[in-house]
């Protein structure tokens, strides 16, 4: 839990020195990992964040047309598979869905296996605006890692492969942003 060469102290490192002092028996091997981790995720999400309203989307609205765009040809799915895939309720899903088709950028159509359900598709204008999105977000999120090398990066991926980080379905996401930990 040291310091690698490299950059000089920050603010992790801050952290793990005072709980050497204060604490020591709460750190683990795996604490600075989680601590970098979990700050990453939140400069991700910041940069995710910062994007955004520009171009008119909350994250929810980013997230349903980014699963849909992703979905390939003909941009589609079933609400269920929307929640599924982005561990919101079916009624939060709804509420997204109800305010993109009013926009112009989603479509309720009746699927083609069972009439008495219905599939979310992208509109034209809902295509375009998910990969605007889509660029936006990418480029924001290698802001992020500006200046990281291209091997860092590359080796960062490869090594949180390899602890697991990738693994698995992801945790349900906190209801609010208070609940986040510092400690």
């Amino acid at each position: 839990m040291t310091a690698a060469s490299g950059p000089g102290p920050d603010p992790v490192d801050a952290l793990l020195s005072a709980w050497r002092t204060e604490l020591p028996d709460v750190l683990r091997p795996t604490t600075e990992l989680s601590k970098r981790i979990t700050r990453l995720a939140g400069a991700l999400d910041a940069a995710t964040r910062g994007v955004l309203p520009g171009l008119g989307l909350t994250v929810a609205e980013f997230d349903i047309l980014a699963a849909l765009r992703r979905a390939g040809e003909p941009y589609r799915m079933r609400p269920n598979e929307l929640v599924r895939a982005l561990l919101l309720s079916s009624g939060g899903i709804s509420n997204v869905v109800n305010h993109l088709a009013g926009r112009g950028l989603v479509l309720r159509e009746p699927s083609p296996d069972d009439g008495r359900s219905t599939m979310i598709r992208l509109t034209r204008e809902g295509v375009r605006a998910a990969e605007r999105a889509l660029r936006a977000h990418a480029d924001a999120h290698e802001a992020v890692f500006a200046e990281a090398s291209p091997a860092a990066v590359d080796a960062a991926a490869r090594a949180l492969r390899e602890v697991g980080v990738d693994r698995g379905p992801a945790p349900r996401p906190l209801r609010t942003g208070r609940n986040r930990s510092r400690s």
